[in-house]
């Protein structure tokens, strides 16, 4: 339940918690903790959910954009210019 921590470490946690802040304040602290705890799953299964919708949102939409991308680039090449030759005053190449 506690991952390594096992009966004995957690009984002299509890020990020490219950010295430092006293039998009063112990189940306010418990629930304050239960509380935060709580409110940081929800918000992590928040984030969770809205990645994951995100993901499906951009899945969906990843092969229609690209189907209707390669039909504009089809239909919109032109062809390309050659290269510009260097002129005579160029420092790329020398021209007698």
């Amino acid at each position: 339940m506690f991952g390594s921590i096992g009966m004995p470490e957690l009984v002299i946690i509890l020990v020490i918690a219950l010295i430092i802040f006293g039998p009063r304040k112990l189940p306010e602290l418990g629930r304050s903790l239960g509380r935060s705890i709580g409110e940081f799953r929800r918000a992590s299964n928040e984030l969770r959910s809205t990645l994951e919708e995100e993901i499906r949102v951009e899945e969906q939409k990843g092969p229609a954009q690209k189907s209707a991308s390669a039909s504009t680039e089809t239909s919109s090449e032109s062809p390309t210019d050659p290269p510009a030759e260097p002129t005579a005053g160029s420092s790329s190449g020398t021209w007698r």
